[in-house]
């Protein structure tokens, strides 16, 4: 029996984008704007800030993401690192803006791009690498919103993924493991 081919790669590249994309918009349902804002652990930064970052870095990377290079010249990265004193409204609508253009980025390409050459801050790389990159700084992300929104909310959060102690029921009958499209 042939083996069925394998999934395209932008295609699962893109549902792990997704899949982080959800989770933290998610995490942010459960928050106020207090707890958005407040400060991590010893004084780092708030979710807000971290969503504000994010945000600016996918807009830069993904506009005109095979043409100019990804660091934008109108990108002002260090102020993503004042605190922006959100609402959740506005936290959403940033984070979802950054998404926006990666995955509008994303949609017309195949994986015949994943050789194709862009340049980051100067420096070339394949599309394959630059996806796979901001790929993981994105998902490093989203873990430390969900982190800091679970520690925000403490006994009051519902969890987003399979409860503890729900191992079983979940392998039973796994759903949500690719978010939709």
């Amino acid at each position: 029996m042939p083996r069925p081919l394998p999934r395209p790669l932008i295609a699962s590249i893109e549902d792990e984008y997704r899949r982080y994309h959800q989770m933290v918009l998610k995490a942010l349902a459960q928050l106020n704007d207090a707890e958005l804002n407040a400060p991590g652990p010893g004084a780092n930064s708030s979710i807000a800030l971290i969503i504000q970052h994010v945000s600016g870095n996918l807009r830069s990377r993904f506009t005109d993401f095979l043409t100019t290079d990804g660091e934008k010249p109108d990108r002002n990265r260090d102020a993503e690192f004042d605190e922006p004193n959100l609402t959740l409204a506005s936290a959403q609508a940033l984070w979802n803006r950054g998404f926006d253009i990666l995955f509008a980025t994303l949609a017309p390409l195949d994986d015949a791009h994943l050789a194709h050459t862009v340049i980051i801050r100067g420096q070339p790389c394949t599309v394959a690498e630059a996806l796979h990159r901001n790929l993981a700084h994105t998902a490093s992300h989203a873990g430390q919103i969900v982190y800091l929104a679970k520690s925000h909310r403490a006994g009051e959060w519902q969890t987003l993924s399979v409860p503890h102690g729900g191992s079983a029921a979940y392998n039973a009958n796994p759903t949500g493991e690719n978010p939709p499209r």
